[in-house]
């Protein structure tokens, strides 16, 4: 067990967020931590963390066990650093040892005879190694890379980076830690397609326990093995994933109804006795009896678990044409960056869009485009009776802060009453004095919802939502597919989120090679048709690659025959000179381990000429590696250039 919490109790003013609840975390486990917005499960991390005194219980932690918590929080961490700068400082150690041995490496070009120095800088060059100093900048850019950015990024400075991108480095530097306890609040927020699949593979092999907070129901159904609802302030354990936790919930509640009906026929029953009996001399006894048993009864309680919920319901007003709208031969660049490339795109009356693919690829340029919002090289057509409305996170922003809640969708100009819009803010969970909240004091995913709610005002026909289900939780993304199931109008959607895409789109767009590739049809489709042409591509190159070669004989041997026997004896010779050189090398690498175990080894390096001569046989046995790995690099190309023209 790495940590354990002992019927912990835990309350904002008023407000509990847990009463003796109870949670034993093991190594190695993947956990899916659940429950609506506002139960408590970011608070809950924190209490892990130790960033608040609990009110009742007992949290224990092993000594030894390290945490490490990403949260939305982390973007007020600043710096002019490079990425990979940052990143490395999850090697905290060793980039204080580096910075030691650099110290000392001078101090060594005046003091090269100082026997203690010599022996305390050998030391540090161990430790060095030993806190993985020299394989510590390969990983960082190792992870970064594997979350999207490009190698010439690497060096560019943190502070030049959207909050997004920041996000991931700070998830990156947080993964590099590798902590007992991982824990990831949303980690999937700000990471596009490519990224999350390669996410999900990182952390499958992780060596520690990871704790995960996410609406991404495809996340959580790859990555957790153990799932923890925080319900009504108590935690409940589910031994299996998201999937796996509903049908276990429900055979739960079935069971917990049946118990209930039970317990209150037998409340009944003896209420009635006691009823009957209460007043005559010979039964009063045993009706106080039963009146003492009932008091002590501990009552099966049905709590609703489902909360407050949005209830969603596009209205569309004016109804469109055969085309909303077509785009030909469109093409937009930012400088050498070329997004579309001649592409064409239509869109057609009830098309449920969903425009997904890797960041940076052109995605929100589209839409705009789409809408007229961006210009671009190209033909636009159709577009009659067309209302469009658009939704995307940086709109948050936009929010007037100091306006209320209703004052915010009065700004929107619709021509609905005030009535009208309280009902529809009732819809998404502002009801009563709610609305007259201001913008600055509410959460992530309030804000969401108000943004959504002006979506809503227009009664628009056309749709563009992008990211829309970011700060929602689960139930609320169940929710606002509902609406979108039943919407009767058009609309595009960007979204990161695989179960929200596969359940509201019947159409895939995906930007490649400045192109719009078009595909109708369900996800699993979709994904089947990619998947393919995937294959495809990778054994048409593998065939180009085995092809190729074989024509270049055709045309320039005039004497194929003979040529072919000679180049035979010469690739014979290579091979035998090749076998040679490979034992060579591995002799050599494995004298080159000796001398490298030597130069750690106390009576060398107490030993100043010792151990200048075990530097000096290291450093000739690491040239020598190199010069023989380099004599069977070029042996090896001559052959390669013979066996194709042998082909």
């Amino acid at each position: 067990m790495l940590l354990a919490l002992n019927n912990v109790s835990f309350s904002f003013g008023a407000r509990t967020m847990l009463n003796e609840a109870s949670w034993q975390i093991g190594e190695g486990e993947r956990i899916g931590l659940i429950g609506p917005n506002g139960a408590g499960k970011s608070t809950l991390l924190r209490l892990i963390m130790g960033e608040y005194s609990i009110n009742g219980g007992s949290i224990q932690k092993a000594n030894d066990t390290t945490i490490g918590f990403f949260n939305q929080d982390l973007l007020s961490f600043a710096t002019d650093d490079s990425i990979l700068s940052v990143c490395m400082m999850a090697y905290e150690k060793a980039a204080q040892l580096e910075k030691q041995i650099e110290a000392m490496t001078k101090e060594l070009e005046t003091k090269y005879e100082d026997e203690d120095l010599l022996l305390k800088y050998s030391e540090l060059l161990h430790e060095f190694e030993l806190a993985g100093g020299y394989e510590m900048e390969h990983k960082a850019a190792a992870v970064l890379e594997g979350l999207g950015f490009s190698t010439r990024d690497l060096h560019r400075a943190y502070n030049q980076f959207s909050g997004g991108w920041r996000m991931r480095v700070l998830l990156a530097k947080i993964m590099l830690q590798q902590p007992d306890i991982l824990m990831l609040d949303e980690p999937t927020n700000h990471l596009d397609l490519p990224s999350i699949e390669w996410l999900e593979k990182y952390l499958q092999s992780y060596p520690g326990t990871v704790i995960i907070v996410s609406h991404d129901r495809f996340f959580l159904d790859r990555m957790v093995t153990k799932t923890v609802e925080l319900f009504m302030q108590k935690l409940h354990i589910y031994s299996g994933n998201y999937s796996f936790y509903e049908e276990e919930k429900a055979l739960r509640m079935e069971f917990l109804e049946r118990e209930y009906e039970n317990q209150q026929k037998f409340i009944k029953q003896q209420e009635r006795f006691i009823e009957r009996f209460k007043a005559k001399a010979s039964k009063a006894a045993q009706a106080q009896s039963l009146m003492k048993k009932l008091d002590k009864l501990e009552r099966i309680e049905l709590n609703d678990d489902s909360g407050p919920r949005m209830n969603i319901n596009f209205e569309v007003g004016v109804t469109r044409g055969k085309i909303s709208g077509e785009r030909k031969k469109g093409s937009k660049s930012y400088g050498d960056l070329q997004l579309l490339n001649n592409a064409d795109a239509e869109i057609l009356r009830g098309d449920k869009i969903a425009l997904v693919g890797a960041n940076g690829k052109g995605k929100s340029t589209l839409m705009r485009i789409v809408t007229g919002g961006e210009s671009f090289e190209g033909e636009r057509s159709g577009w009659h009776n067309v209302v469009p409305s658009f939704y995307a996170q940086h709109q948050l922003e936009s929010l007037n802060v100091e306006n209320t809640i209703l004052d915010e969708l009065k700004s929107c100009g619709s021509n609905k009453t005030e009535v009208q819009l309280r009902q529809l803010l009732g819809c998404f969970l502002f009801s009563g004095d709610d609305v007259f909240k201001k913008i600055k004091v509410l959460s992530g995913g309030e804000k969401a919802r108000v943004a959504l709610s002006k979506v809503i005002t227009s009664n628009a026909n056309f749709l563009l939502l992008d990211e829309p289900t970011n700060h929602l939780d689960i139930q609320s993304v169940e929710l606002l597919i509902e609406a979108l199931q039943q919407y009767e109008g058009t609309y595009i959607i960007i979204s990161h989120d695989r179960y929200f895409v596969s359940q509201t789109a019947n159409k895939y767009w995906e930007i490649e090679a400045g192109k719009v590739n078009s595909f109708e049809g369900p996800y699993e489709e979709w994904m089947y048709y990619k998947e393919k042409k995937a294959k495809e591509l990778a054994a048409a190159t593998a065939t180009v690659k085995v092809e190729k070669p074989k024509e270049a004989p055709k045309v320039e041997a005039p004497k194929p025959q003979q040529v072919n026997k000679e180049q035979q004896k010469e690739l014979q010779k290579l091979q035998k000179q090749l076998e040679k050189l490979e034992q060579q090398i591995q002799d050599a690498k494995k004298n080159k381990v000796k001398f490298e175990a030597a130069l750690g080894d106390p009576a060398v390096y107490a030993d100043k000429n010792k151990f200048k001569a075990a530097e000096a046989d290291y450093q000739k046995q690491s040239n020598e590696v190199t010069q023989l790995q380099s004599q069977y690099d070029t042996l090896f190309d001559k052959m390669m250039e013979l066996e194709e023209g042998n082909g």
